[in-house]
């Protein structure tokens, strides 16, 4: 199981709508999903946390895709 936390630095349209269309083509390796509306920097940012299972490879691709988009940092715990 991977636990990975995204921090979306410019919680702007287009920086949410990269992120959901990145994380619905990796819907089968989502398990629990939680979003959460924070502040970075005095600007509006969001927090998502994952719970991955299943397949390592696509856990693998989905970080990479994640890491690719701007404003995106990502930090990961596996149990």
């Amino acid at each position: 199981m991977r636990v990975i936390g995204i921090l979306i630095e410019n919680r702007d349209k287009d920086a949410i709508m990269s992120v959901q269309k990145t994380l619905t083509a990796y819907g089968c390796v989502i398990r629990t999903r939680l979003g959460v509306n924070e502040e970075f920097l005095g600007r509006p940012a969001g927090l998502v946390l994952l719970e991955l299972t299943g397949d390592e490879i696509q856990m693998d691709l989905l970080e990479k895709d994640l890491l690719k988009l701007p404003g995106i940092i990502l930090g990961k715990m596996v149990l």
